[in-house]
């Protein structure tokens, strides 16, 4: 398999695009059902977000970088009603989450391939309910730092596609990823952080799936934070 003909993003945030050789079922979806559910932000803006699902649906979100789909796979099954857009550069998860969406005959989800910020730049103002960036790359080393996801040019996207009080949820196992992601939010200024106890970052929230990434974080001794974030303009 090639990688995508689009060419990576100048700002991308994301490490390889490849793993093992695809095959058999994985090489068909990526292949066949791809295509058919890929967005493609080099086209005209969609003048409203329900014309990317068909028919219109009671809220719309956002996963960024969802690994192998388990997350955003169970969210999509159990709320037909909402219309998911994920976004995995990876292209051995992009496969995975083609199967969930086979198996599980998903039919409110979007996809994209490529850098986050495509997407985020091509789709309508006020747009979005909520956008969750859960385990993104921490990119630990200083030198890396720029290629966090989060940062202030990305926290003025989300608040331009996010609709008034719409949501950004963010989880991580590296507590200095989690400190820089409450100092931009505090420097970006449009979000505020809903905690009001330590239960409230300790605990996820009501509706969470349990990914095989959190369950090694957890085992390893490295407890996860969940934070949510309203948008106040």
């Amino acid at each position: 398999m090639n990688d995508h003909p689009k060419s990576r993003a100048t700002e991308a945030f994301f490490g390889r695009r490849k793993g093992k050789a695809l095959l058999g079922r994985k090489l068909r979806l990526i292949e066949e059902t791809l295509p058919d559910l890929l967005l493609d932000p080099t086209g005209p803006r969609p003048q409203n977000i329900k014309d990317l699902f068909g028919e219109p649906k009671t809220a719309y979100c956002m996963e960024i970088g969802f690994g192998g789909g388990e997350h955003l796979a169970k969210q999509a099954d159990s709320q037909p009603d909402i219309g998911f857009i994920g976004i995995e550069p990876f292209i051995n998860g992009m496969a995975k989450m083609l199967g969930e969406i086979e198996d599980r005959n998903l039919k409110n989800v979007c996809l994209f391939d490529d850098d986050a910020t495509q997407v985020l730049d091509w789709l309508p103002e006020n747009s979005l309910d909520r956008i969750d960036l859960l385990y993104p790359d921490p990119w630990p080393k200083k030198r890396n730092w720029k290629r966090r996801f989060v940062n202030v040019k990305n926290l003025d996207r989300f608040a331009r596609v996010l609709k008034p009080s719409g949501l950004f949820r963010f989880a991580s196992d590296i507590d200095t990823y989690v400190n820089w992601t409450l100092t931009h939010i505090e420097r970006q200024g449009d979000f505020r952080w809903l905690a009001q106890t330590a239960y409230d970052w300790r605990e996820p929230w009501d509706g969470w799936s349990r990914t095989r990434y959190e369950a090694k974080a957890i085992r390893e001794g490295r407890p996860p934070a969940y934070l949510q974030f309203r948008l106040e303009t």
